[in-house]
């Protein structure tokens, strides 16, 4: 005779198991109560060996939350907003969260829409981030909020956002540490935030070692081709260029090898980004500055964590970032 089919174990199961009543297993399970650390232990252990797994709508019900949270974007191609995604997820994970993805596509009325459609479902928290750099207006909603990448304009919110300026004194100094002497700029419109910042720092940093001006145009591989041509009929014996993005420095690099010049010999080129599609396709492949936003995603999701836990950390959070030496640097 065939022995019967076992069910999905049961929190009565594990409070047998442990030795203890239905609701100090509950409480144990869910960090509530007053309980001795040993008695959490054990009913963990017992959860553990049974294979139990907490049921979401029952844990929802008794603690008020839904375990969910929101992540708003304006990055359509999810070029900042995924890394950022995934390093969220990290974090949220360990607390047995689901992340909720919006993509607003830079139109109002679809992120009021969304953020109506989020506060309905009881998210627990938002995540609000985006493409570009520049302060947005912050969002009115009753639940706890962290700006990534995109901060709020309001210096009293949590915002956590990429040292652009340090990242691109990484970069510099590392020019300047290989003996670069004419180091020049190229990097995308003037009207971006993140364009200005590296723009100046490029400048701060290279102090007499810069060449020119810098050069803004788009944020494009056919822009870093154009800025060569530019570049070298005003500043023909420069040595090195910082880009202020890896498509752009892809572009100056193609460019310098259909000219026959030398990378890095005749003139090193450094990226920012650390996109890999475009710093490792690059010929040779970028020294860049990695933003590291997966960790940026990370540091985020643990502030909203400690919001929504009523341990907000008000006001921006600046993350530093990483270079990365590779060719267009060091050479072979």
């Amino acid at each position: 005779m065939a022995s019967p089919l076992h069910s999905q174990p049961r929190i009565t199961d594990v409070a047998a198991l442990a030795g203890v009543s239905t609701s100090t297993a509950s409480k144990a399970l869910n960090d509530t109560g007053q309980l001795r650390e040993e008695t959490r232990e054990r009913v963990r252990r017992a959860a553990e060996q049974l294979g139990f797994t907490p049921d979401s709508r029952g844990r929802a019900l008794s603690s008020g939350r839904s375990f969910t949270v929101g992540l708003i974007t304006t990055d359509s191609s999810g070029r900042f907003s995924i890394p950022i995604m995934l390093g969220a997820e990290d974090a949220l994970s360990a607390g047995e969260m689901a992340l909720v993805l919006c993509d607003t596509r830079d139109d109002p009325l679809r992120e009021q829409h969304y953020l109506k459609s989020l506060v309905a479902r009881r998210v627990d928290g938002i995540i609000v981030t985006g493409r570009r750099t520049e302060p947005r207006a912050p969002i009115e909603v009753p639940i706890p909020v962290v700006y990534a990448f995109s901060p709020s304009t309001d210096p009293g919110d949590t915002s956590v956002i990429v040292d652009d300026h340090g990242g691109v004194g990484s970069a510099v100094r590392h020019l300047l540490s290989l003996g670069r002497s004419k180091i020049a700029h190229v990097t995308g419109p003037d009207s971006h935030h993140s364009a200005q910042i590296r723009a100046a720092a490029t400048v701060e940093f290279a102090g007499d070692a810069f060449a020119g001006q810098p050069l803004h145009g788009e944020w494009s591989e056919r822009w870093g081709r154009h800025a060569v041509d530019v570049l070298l009929r005003t500043q023909p014996d420069v040595d090195a260029i910082a880009c202020g993005s890896d498509q752009i420095a892809r572009g100056v690099c193609d460019r310098l090898r259909e000219l026959g010049r030398s990378v890095p010999d005749d003139i090193a080129v450094t990226g920012y980004d650390n996109w890999s599609v475009m710093a490792l396709a690059s010929r040779p492949p970028l020294t860049t500055v990695d933003m590291e936003l997966e960790e940026l995603g990370r540091r985020t999701a643990n502030l909203l964590l400690d919001a929504i836990a009523g341990s907000a950390h008000p006001g921006p959070m600046k993350l530093p970032t990483r270079l990365i030496t590779r060719e267009s640097t060091l050479g072979t």
